[in-house]
């Protein structure tokens, strides 16, 4: 083995615990994703009315703890509106462990970052190239913590639930977070030796990518709002392709976000207009750059894209049931993942 070789290998060997660290930090990411989607659904997400970023570590272990926290959850709408006339301590704790569970997931996150982080520095296996978009990573995951707290106070004095918007913002960022993390974790593996497809097919993905991003966005609306609860036809909504009611609301713009009619159009629309970009990408792409190789991402890409409006679909019909839900979600969540990690792989062909 030449001299070079060697000090390959043993950089390779350098970095792999920190390719498995990132991918084990965006597999946790996806789970508190799947048990968020759990708390909504749930409606579990205003069970603790409090921010104890700290202490709030540790759930009730008396009594008295529970009592404690069930009269701070009566004094908010959503019991006084939705669950005074049947719900006791016992119903509570089964909506209060979805919460707890959440924002547990979230410290140990924090934890499982900043540990080999440090440890990381200390054995100087990171690249220092590295150094600061990592700790920039750190940042945006204590920004979610904070996010999530935003959402959650939105719905303590008015509202029944939590904001649409907020709930979009919280998911939003979860979502940049998981693909920072598969983007930089793909970075570090070895390079690819092959054929880089044209800069015009890069330039597609790039926009796969972006549509994408939207659509997640457009669902957290559609979770918010309980939009995915009515118009459980399809093709047709109400009847029709294109529903009366969708403008109902003043100023116009309001029912992109606030019309549950609106919102859970704009989500059907945008997959059928994804599928189709897909679809071209696959006819245009089948010939150049073709599927081997690296390229061999595009069909898996398909697929799960076909197999995300079936889940989709389903889910509608269904009425919203919550396997179907989470899995529409999750699924949501590995397809925006794998086109990052297509692109990503692209960077490192030589």
């Amino acid at each position: 083995m030449t001299a070079a070789a060697s000090n390959f290998v043993e950089a390779q060997d350098r970095i792999r615990p920190v390719r498995i660290w990132l991918y084990v930090l965006a597999a946790m990411v996806l789970l508190m994703v799947l048990v968020g989607g759990a708390t909504r659904l749930t409606e579990s997400g205003l069970s603790i009315t409090s921010w104890r970023p700290v202490s709030g570590i540790i759930p009730p272990l008396s009594d008295a703890d529970w009592q404690a926290e069930f009269e701070a959850y009566r004094q908010i709408p959503q019991y006084q509106q939705e669950f005074a006339g049947w719900m006791g301590v016992e119903e509570f704790k089964l909506i209060f462990w979805w919460e707890w569970l959440h924002r547990f997931l979230g410290r140990m996150i924090g934890f499982a970052f900043a540990i080999p982080f440090v440890i990381f520095l200390v054995q100087k296996r990171l690249p220092k190239a590295l150094i600061w978009p990592l700790a920039g990573l750190f940042v945006l995951g204590g920004f979610q913590g904070f996010l999530g707290w935003w959402m959650v106070s939105s719905g303590l004095s008015e509202l029944t639930s939590v904001s649409q918007y907020r709930l979009a913002a919280h998911l939003s960022a979860a979502c940049v977070l998981w693909l920072a993390l598969i983007w930089v974790a793909r970075s570090l593996e070895p390079p690819i030796t092959g054929t880089k497809p044209s800069p015009g097919w890069t330039l597609a993905l790039w926009g796969l990518l972006v549509a994408l991003f939207v659509q997640i966005g457009a669902g957290a609306f559609v979770a918010g709002l309980d939009a995915g609860s009515s118009h459980n036809t399809w093709p047709l909504m109400d009847g029709q392709l294109i529903p009366a009611g969708m403008f109902a609301m003043q100023p116009l713009w309001a029912n992109f976000f606030e019309n549950v009619m609106t919102v859970q159009f704009n989500h059907r629309v945008l997959a059928y207009l994804i599928t189709a970009y897909v679809a071209l990408m696959w006819w245009f792409g089948r010939k150049s750059p073709g599927f081997g190789g690296v390229n061999g991402w595009f069909p898996r890409i398909a697929l799960v894209t076909a197999l995300q409006v079936v889940l989709g679909i389903a889910t509608l019909l269904t009425v919203v049931n919550i396997p179907l839900a989470l899995g529409h979600q999750a699924l949501a969540f590995m397809l925006i993942g794998m086109v990052i990690a297509y692109l990503a792989d692209l960077k490192r062909v030589l």
